[in-house]
């Protein structure tokens, strides 16, 4: 690949990794708003084309009405409230459709003009396929709130937050990889690396959990911090049985979980930052960390408003907003020292 082609490509997989970000604060509006069971079918072509008369607006209310959640949630409801939460669930669909149109179209003009090596090939055919995977699920978890109980499965949730935040990460690391400059090298990269993975791992579990939290909407229950009312262990935290669902389905223990994880993420985030500097790592390593633990306090910070203000709307969507770049900063510390680590072996 030419400095030409591989400049743009890169710019292709960032702007994969701009409206994958933007799609997920659209996509925690459409939840916090509760708009995601407004579209009651899918129609991946058709779909495209929204109600605009008013007996279209009426079929389609008359349509959403037959389903649980006007039923047992919001029966009552007018047009235009209705028409309210219908726009935030259909731009969210159609920012998927564009993500889609934006990655296929490049694809096919490099693929025909020979810019695309192999590797870069596999790795679009990846992210295709990744795509292709979370449209599925995205209709797949709306599915389940249509039936007897109007709510997402918590589960699913988990899922369709995870690929989005897979695909982000994904976007980036590939466009971070064509990037022709190499910094210089500092020492202890090797170590570093270790301790950015284990901080993605962690992280990785947390937004999982944090899906969970929304999902049971568990941010509305012991809103004081930093105790859970008077416990730093609450009482109902094994209730279920057998003991292993209150991991996943019991949202006080959900909660909590993911209190205790944010609170190893912010140690570890102040403890990668220090050793950064013992091990005498290069200026733009440490930069990577500082940026890293400032984020990690950033988001600690909104976490805690989130559940003592029981959940707003602005919050909860910067809150989600926040980790997805937390996400992106830990994924380029980690490229940044790789890259070190392994020229420093040529």
């Amino acid at each position: 690949m030419t400095p030409k082609d591989k400049k743009h490509v890169r710019i292709w997989y960032w702007s994969g990794a701009t409206m994958v970000f933007f799609i997920l604060v659209i996509g925690g509006i459409t939840r916090l708003t509760g708009s995601g069971l407004s579209m009651t079918d899918w129609k991946p072509i058709m779909g495209a084309i929204p109600p605009i008369t008013e007996a279209q607006w009426e079929d389609a209310f008359e349509q959403y009405k037959q389903f649980p959640e006007y039923q047992q949630v919001n029966r009552g409801m007018s047009l235009g409230e209705f028409q309210f939460i219908f726009f935030w669930e259909y731009l969210h669909r159609m920012i998927g459709r564009l993500i889609g149109i934006v990655f296929i179209i490049p694809f096919g003009y490099f693929l025909f003009r020979n810019k695309l090596d192999a590797t870069q090939i596999k790795r679009a055919l990846i992210l295709l396929g990744l795509g292709a995977s979370q449209g599925l699920m995205g209709w797949f978890m709306v599915q389940s709130g249509l039936i007897d109980v109007p709510r997402v499965s918590p589960y699913r949730l988990a899922a369709h937050l995870s690929l989005a935040f897979i695909i982000f990460g994904c976007c980036v690391w590939f466009a971070l990889d064509l990037k022709s400059k190499r910094k210089s090298l500092g020492r202890g990269t090797g170590e570093l690396k270790t301790w950015l993975w284990a901080f993605l791992a962690i992280l990785s579990l947390q937004v999982v959990w944090g899906a969970f939290v929304a999902g049971h909407h568990a941010g509305l229950v012991y809103n004081t911090f930093p105790k859970m009312h008077q416990y730093w262990v609450p009482p109902e935290l094994w209730l279920m049985e057998p003991w292993i669902i209150n991991f996943f389905e019991n949202m006080v223990t959900v909660q909590w979980i993911h209190r205790v994880m944010a609170t190893v993420l912010g140690v570890m985030a102040i403890g990668i930052w220090i050793r950064s500097f013992q091990l005498n790592t290069s200026f733009t390593a440490r930069m990577w960390i500082l940026a890293l633990f400032a984020i990690v306090l950033i988001q600690y910070l909104i976490g805690v408003l989130t559940l003592i203000w029981h959940v707003p709307l602005w919050l909860g969507v910067l809150h989600q907003a926040v980790a997805m770049i937390l996400f992106g900063v830990v994924i380029g510390a980690i490229h940044f020292v790789t890259k070190q680590t392994l020229t420093s072996t040529r």
